[in-house]
């Protein structure tokens, strides 16, 4: 069972958890203990939709990067079945950041279909997270995840892909190896791929590293997710050359699913209980799979060619500047 964790914000509510639990574990509680016990959880309850209906960005971005919350191969595991992992760039060597594959479905009842699955995974532990390397792709990654989605195209499965990536890796082997060119491909070729693209982000969206296996017909966000050109920290650090001021960062750039459901830059939000994904993950999986079922019912009903072009026209039209006198 994973240990249970709190965030800073989070303090209030493990201290009122704590005493539930105390009192929770005393041998024979009597009646004024019981009491004690359901007042005790009623204003920890109060006290969870205090804090969690007034999130700040930067408490999002925190919860997004909540060591607990739920990953790429757990959505996986319990959404799709049969999955079967495909690996390597065919050039270089395999990318283990990203989990390319294709999977079964059930969308109706006694209707299955095939789908390819491309997601980001970063590592529970630091063994694991060495091996992902922190969700952070190389080239060959972005390599391996056009290889397999050319193969959805080839054999009209829709695509569906995970974001959750602080950003690709920046090292030097990364760029010696064309960093910027294999993202810079996968951009063009989703844009024009011949099959329908679902693209959700389940947790961080960092700058092109996202955007790499996110050009997409249908874009989602978690409640609690970001999706940025840059994480906070590197904002503060450019814009006032101090990264503690992350947090003002994460309230100007814009960044959380109900600041770019209102910018039309994504098109839905998918709910997640109080307090985040982790919390709940049976609900946000449910919620999950509706979401994708919906979408990929809708988008496969529709001519390719017609998904293409609004794919593009959704792409240009991202963006707008407003034109005034000089005062």
């Amino acid at each position: 069972m994973t240990k249970e964790y709190f965030l800073e914000f989070e303090k209030p509510i493990e201290e009122l958890t704590k005493k539930i639990n105390e009192l929770q574990q005393l041998p024979h509680p009597d009646t004024v203990i019981k009491t004690q016990i359901i007042e005790l959880q009623k204003q920890c309850e109060n006290l969870k939709k205090e804090i969690y209906t007034k999130l700040t960005p930067a408490q999002k971005v925190l919860i997004a990067r909540h060591p607990n919350r739920p990953y790429a191969l757990d959505y996986i595991n319990a959404i799709f079945k049969d999955f079967i992992e495909l690996h390597g760039d065919r050039n270089f060597r395999d990318d283990k950041s990203v989990i390319c594959g294709f999977a079964a479905m059930d969308i109706e009842q006694d209707k299955t279909i095939s789908v390819c699955i491309v997601a980001q995974q970063k590592g529970r532990s630091l063994e694991e997270n060495v091996i992902r390397n922190f969700g952070m792709m190389h080239p060959e990654g972005y390599r391996k995840a056009l290889r397999v989605m050319k193969l959805a195209e080839k054999f009209c499965m829709p695509i569906i892909t995970f974001i959750d990536t602080p950003g690709a890796y920046p090292g030097i082997g990364a760029e010696e190896r064309g960093q910027a060119q294999a993202i810079a491909k996968n951009l063009y070729e989703m844009s024009i791929i011949k099959t329908p693209v679902i693209s959700v982000v389940i947790g961080e969206g960092g700058s092109g590293g996202a955007l790499g296996i996110g050009v997409a017909d249908r874009l989602l966000m978690l409640e609690n997710s970001y999706y940025s050109v840059i994480t906070p920290e590197g904002c503060a650090s450019i814009l006032y050359r101090d990264a503690t001021k992350w947090q003002h960062a994460a309230e100007v750039l814009k960044i959380t699913a109900k600041d770019l459901l209102e910018l039309n830059v994504i098109d839905e939000i998918i709910p997640e209980p109080l307090g985040g994904a982790h919390r709940d993950f049976g609900f946000v999986v449910e919620m999950m799979r509706k979401t994708f079922i919906k979408n990929i019912l809708d988008l496969i009903e529709e001519d390719i060619s017609k998904i293409v072009y609004k794919r593009y026209k959704k792409f240009r039209s991202f963006g707008e500047f407003k034109t005034g006198k000089n005062k």
